[in-house]
């Protein structure tokens, strides 16, 4: 918890949100804002299933989306579990789950179609699915008590929160399961994720969806991001306007603080901060005469500056 006290009060002249924004108000339809799910749009909870989205979350994503040219959820969920949780965010948003593996956009989010979400299928897909139910199923026989084993479609999550000590025997597990079946490991919040080894990221994604604007946002919590951070730090380099939000907590890995433009105090911040960025887009075509957003002491989260 000090770690993410003393992060949040690093602050410099500069207000890197300040500058982001009045990128983006010069042509707000060549910008572009990505979102994780869990623990960015949605607190953390014991389980998968009671997670639920920020109150407002959707009617900002909702909002955003007719303001600016890009707004996706980039998330390790699958496109089903975001379709349900983000119902009614209009069919401007793009759902991209499974860390790029599964895909929607232009559809209502409201209608499950899985037909049109796919974007690994075939062949291919079925064999990925049942290297995941191996390792699904030998995670469960392991003989890890506390071990929490959530199938996810292409992927398979080791959780262990209940019992944070079970880590290393999870990892070690997850590197046995990952060689015998050619799945990748990923490290998560108390988890540990086995995913197709395909090269497909969240990084990938922003990289991919970032095509053609100008100003790029990703807000994230976990080190499953951190591609995405290094992605727009890429994006960066060629001129683009770029932004990395980490939504905080306790748990938020340091590394990820450390990565990010701006820091703020939970997925309520981040749900002010979208509507905020709505609302000026809305109110006028360019940053001038626009209020300060984000300044320190103030606005959604009170904003940090690295």
């Amino acid at each position: 918890m000090a770690d993410f006290e003393e992060r949040v009060a690093e602050i410099t002249a500069d207000n890197p949100l300040e500058g982001w924004l009045k990128a983006a108000l010069a042509d707000p339809r060549r910008a572009g804002v990505f979102v994780d799910f869990d623990g960015t749009l949605s607190d953390i909870v014991a389980t998968p299933d009671e997670a639920t989205a920020a109150p407002g979350a959707a009617e900002a994503l909702a909002s955003l989306s007719e303001r600016v040219g890009r707004v996706a959820v980039v998330s390790g969920r699958p496109v089903s579990y975001l379709v349900e949780r983000l119902a009614g965010c209009g069919g401007a948003i793009e759902l991209i789950g499974l860390y790029g593996m599964e895909a929607q956009s232009g559809t209502d989010p409201g209608r499950d179609e899985p037909g049109r979400y796919r974007s690994v299928s075939g062949p291919e897909r079925e064999r990925w699915l049942a290297a995941v139910e191996v390792a699904a199923g030998e995670a469960e026989d392991a003989g890890i008590a506390s071990l929490s084993v959530e199938r996810k479609s292409l992927s398979v999550a080791l959780h262990y929160r209940s019992d944070p000590a079970a880590a290393p025997a999870v990892r070690d597990l997850a590197g046995i399961l990952a060689r015998r079946t050619g799945l990748s490991v990923h490290q998560g919040k108390m988890s540990v994720e086995l995913a197709p080894a395909l090269g497909i990221d969240k990084g990938t994604v922003v990289s991919e969806r970032s095509a053609g604007l100008q100003a790029v946002m990703f807000a994230g919590d976990d080190v499953g991001d951190l591609p995405a951070f290094r992605a727009v730090d890429r994006l960066a380099t060629q001129g683009i306007a770029a932004l990395k939000v980490a939504v905080g907590g306790a748990e938020m890995p340091f590394e990820v603080m450390r990565a990010a433009d701006v820091v703020l105090d939970g997925p309520a911040a981040l749900v002010e901060l979208l509507h905020a960025i709505a609302a000026s887009a809305g109110a006028t075509p360019s940053s001038e005469g626009s209020a300060p957003l984000g300044a320190p002491g103030s606005g959604p989260g009170s904003a940090r500056g690295t």
